[in-house]
């Protein structure tokens, strides 16, 4: 029996843990790549499900990297759990995200100022109502910095997180109805986990952040291929590790 931490999906390998901040892609070939390719003395901390975790060194601050799956639920229970049982401060999702503006370009960098979404995530908190999810303030202004640091092209503002990836509308013009309601309420993107992150950050007085590089346009009909998307997006990754080391000591 281990003497670490361990819940349903996250059972804690070795006594280096979890860094204050976890960066957390979609896909766990991503979260191999980033904790390969930047951080000193990758650890492997968590295995379950090959849901793979590890945990380093970048610029010589503790932070660890582990995958959230696909959707909200998926993020919403790993992120339930760094939150609650392992000492986790600050996420930051380093996913991909599809356009629906016309100058918001495959491979620019979307910081989600805030995230509208057609979930139900907001009714287990018991609301009078409806609940604004906003990425954390401090968090935004460093990956804005960061952003600009590298000279990348990037965007702050609303994100779609959608239950839905294919919906209804292949094949049926009228499907995209929605999204051009989105567009026209100056939404910038639509992604799937963002909402669900937010929401838990605030419920248990943690930080989260998502940042996504535009892998499709969804209107135009473009997109990257899905070894781009797991090795390419380099400037993102390197974003939110330096929003990792400015946040240690906040």
């Amino acid at each position: 029996m281990s003497n670490f931490p361990s819940t349903p999906h996250i059972n804690v390998l070795n006594e280096i843990g979890f860094g204050k901040t976890v960066l957390m892609p979609g896909d766990p070939l991503r979260a191999k790549f980033i904790a390969e390719n930047f951080f000193e003395n990758p650890v492997l901390v968590n295995n379950v499900r090959g849901v793979n975790g590890y945990t380093g060194y970048y610029k010589g601050v503790k932070v660890s990297v582990m995958a959230s799956g696909m959707g909200m639920p998926a993020i919403g229970i790993y992120s339930h759990e760094l939150f609650n049982f392992f000492g986790v401060e600050n996420i930051i999702r380093v996913g991909s995200a599809g356009s629906i503006q016309d100058h918001v370009n495959l491979y620019d960098i979307v910081i989600a100022q805030g995230a509208t979404t057609d979930s139900n995530w907001h009714k287990q908190f018991h609301l009078p109502g409806s609940f604004a999810p906003i990425g954390n303030f401090d968090m935004m202004c460093e990956a804005v910095k960061a952003c600009q640091e590298y000279g990348a092209t990037y965007h702050v503002g609303n994100v779609n997180s959608s239950d839905v990836f294919y919906g209804d509308h292949i094949g049926v013009p009228e499907g995209l109805d929605s999204v051009y309601g989105l567009k026209k309420m100056g939404v910038l993107a639509l992604e799937m986990e963002a909402a669900a992150l937010y929401m838990n950050a605030a419920r248990y007085g943690k930080r989260g952040l998502c940042i996504c590089t535009i892998s499709d346009h969804v209107l135009k009909g473009v997109e990257t291929t899905a070894m781009e998307r797991q090795t390419a997006f380099t400037t993102m990754m390197k974003v939110a590790l330096d929003v990792a080391v400015a946040m240690e000591n906040k």
